[in-house]
């Protein structure tokens, strides 16, 4: 398989008073294209710092991180913004939709900053819509929906732009059980059918189960990796 992230000796250390933090340290993988990934840890155990680096929101300390075979550590600010904006979606956990907005706005939001024609904006944002089976849905702002169906637009307005990997951080944190396991089956599709790579960001395991691999983080190292494809093939 073709692999789209690599990090090597990632390290984020902080400097809290006169103490160095070391909220992610020498962390060493690598992720195919097409991969639905999880990475699970409590609060404070690094996780989250390892979504921001991988993002290319926050700059490591130490260490390398290449995505798509480009190093992105080095870049800046102009130059991420450039990369994220041409690579990646995001899927919040907080769902960020624009109030006045109907659903298929919320949707096709993110290529206006893209200089995609209108016509063509909406073109997409329907087929997303249908997508995550919400087209009748198409005029209603968020609060006329249910909390998993606005997070049912988040995924579609993360596709929208067609990026090569997903980056999902708690995206099923406000949502309740059942909600949580119809968003995370309506992901897990997303990856198979579309064929993108989503890494997500999550403190409860049995959510992670939904993905081909789960990085266990506890203070700022992996300590293990679960490959639930080797298991389906056993």
């Amino acid at each position: 398989m073709e692999e789209i992230i690599k990090v090597k000796n990632l390290s984020k250390l902080y400097k809290v008073g006169d103490e160095i933090v070391k909220a992610l340290y020498e962390v060493n993988f690598s992720i195919e294209k097409g991969e639905f990934c999880a990475i699970v840890g409590t609060s404070g155990s690094g996780k989250s710092t390892l979504l921001n680096l991988l993002a290319g929101l926050e700059p490591p300390t130490k260490g390398e991180v290449i995505i798509n075979k480009e190093h992105i550590e080095g870049r800046t600010e102009e130059e991420l913004v450039s990369f994220r904006r041409e690579n990646v979606g995001f899927i919040f956990q907080s769902f960020h939709l624009m109030s006045t907005l109907n659903a298929v706005e919320n949707i096709a939001f993110p290529l206006s900053f893209m200089g995609v024609s209108k016509k063509e904006r909406m073109k997409r944002a329907e087929e997303m819509l249908r997508l995550v089976k919400l087209t009748k849905h198409e005029k209603h702002i968020p609060t006329q929906m249910s909390g998993g169906q606005q997070q049912r637009i988040g995924v579609a307005r993360a596709l929208v732009v067609n990026p090569k990997i997903i980056f999902a951080d708690e995206p099923t944190g406000n949502l309740d059980s059942q909600t949580s396991k119809e968003i995370m089956e309506l992901m897990q599709r997303v990856v198979r059918e579309n064929k993108k790579t989503l890494i997500m960001v999550t403190h409860d395991e049995e959510l992670a189960n939904y993905a081909d691999r789960v990085f266990h983080i506890r203070d700022g190292r992996i300590i293990k990796i679960i490959d639930h494809r080797r298991k389906e093939g056993n």
